[in-house]
């Protein structure tokens, strides 16, 4: 089977978008468009090395973006595009891989059709493969009169990303024609002569520039979330001595401390499991066993924010979770909406899709005697 490699480019600015956080870190139905972008290739069976271009600030938002990828550490770009992208096909070549795929990581709803059409092209023979769509809108430009008039559509395609490339045949146009300026890949590509094929490209793969880009991008997305799964997770902690618990993430002053490997947040726990549960990922216990000392005394936020993002590597979004606190004591009432605040903050979500509730089991079984406490929890997701 062919080695196919992987080449995001996320090393600019964004500036036509605005704001201080290159467009790239920004949240896309609260996973950023960085890992939207790589987790499109990174869950597929076949790619192998992926190699992300980023810019010279950006290393601690690629490193909280990128938690938990399986990925090359990333590169510092260069002055233009073009420079970023021989400089990543330099840093592959000691992969020696046969084909690379070429990302804009504003991109970040690209489908598996189009990565699997772009790669099946390349397997036929192509040396060089782009997705293209037909011109729908009509184009206008002046005249040296400065008066306007109409370009006809016909012929005119609008190019996408991935491109795809034999790997030896497209770093040696790079290197040959450094120093001479290009539109992008394909442009380089037919300037050597290579056999380019071209795959159909996709509405929904477009490219991430503007404030009303990135809306636009959110709505197609919701549209594209039909499959609606959920999880169910429970959790339960003896008291000990103490005086303090944590609950979803919030310390609260108590007689008793709970007893656990961890910091015993029964709430968090149990919702941790549910998202788990919900993209069918294991249990809490097998991802942070309690034989392992490393998580000794651990916050559970750890717990949760993993799953979260393994729910963002699988492609799912979550849309609500919903927690029922089971105790006696303490009074869950004055701590209800830190807890939202918290549970929302962690999985990166707006505060009305959390919700915190507390029940008594009215004096029976272990929470009714005070030994305890218990959690059940909910989560939904919603996948394409």
């Amino acid at each position: 089977m062919a080695r196919i490699a992987v080449l995001i480019v996320a090393a600019g600015k964004g500036e036509r978008l605005g704001g201080t956080v290159p467009k790239q870190y920004l949240p896309l139905l609260g996973t950023s468009i960085l890992q939207r972008s790589i987790v499109a290739f990174a869950r597929r069976a076949d790619m192998g090395p992926v190699q992300v271009m980023i810019g010279p600030d950006d290393q601690p938002r690629f490193a909280e973006a990128t938690s938990g990828l399986t990925l090359l550490p990333p590169l510092m770009g260069g002055a233009t595009r073009q420079e970023t992208v021989i400089k990543g096909l330099e840093a592959l070549a000691a992969h020696q891989p046969d084909f690379v795929l070429i990302h804009d990581a504003a991109r970040p709803l690209v489908s598996n059709t189009i990565i699997g059409g772009v790669i099946a092209a390349l397997e036929n023979g192509a040396e060089a493969t782009v997705p293209l769509l037909p011109v729908a809108d009509t184009l206008r430009k002046k005249n040296e009169r400065g008066a306007w008039e109409t370009v006809p559509r016909d012929g005119l395609m609008r190019a996408q990303t991935p491109q795809g490339f034999n790997f030896d045949k497209i770093l040696a146009a790079h290197r040959a024609h450094a120093g001479q300026s290009v539109t992008d890949d394909m442009a380089l590509a037919e300037l050597v002569g290579l056999n380019i094929a071209i795959v159909p490209g996709e509405e929904m793969n477009m490219k991430i520039t503007t404030q009303d880009d990135l809306a636009h991008a959110e709505r197609l997305l919701r549209g594209s979330l039909s499959d609606t799964r959920t999880g169910f997770g429970i959790d339960a902690h003896r008291f000990c001595d103490g005086d303090h618990i944590w609950l979803c993430g919030i310390k609260i002053p108590h007689d008793k401390g709970l007893e656990g490997h961890s910091d015993a947040d029964a709430g968090l726990h149990a919702l941790t499991d549910a998202i788990l549960g919900a993209i069918g990922a294991g249990d809490i216990g097998q991802h942070f066993p309690p034989t392992d000392e490393k998580w000794r005394g651990a916050s559970s936020d750890q717990f949760l924010a993993h799953a979260a993002q393994l729910a963002a590597v699988a492609g799912a979004v979550i849309t609500h979770c919903d927690v029922t606190l089971i105790c006696e004591r303490p009074k869950i009432g004055p701590h209800r909406e830190a807890m939202r605040g918290r549970i929302a903050e962690i999985l990166d979500i707006g505060i009305d899709r959390v919700s915190v509730k507390a029940t008594t089991t009215e004096g029976m079984g272990f929470t009714g005697r005070r030994e305890g406490l218990a959690a059940q929890a909910l989560a939904t997701v919603r996948v394409a």
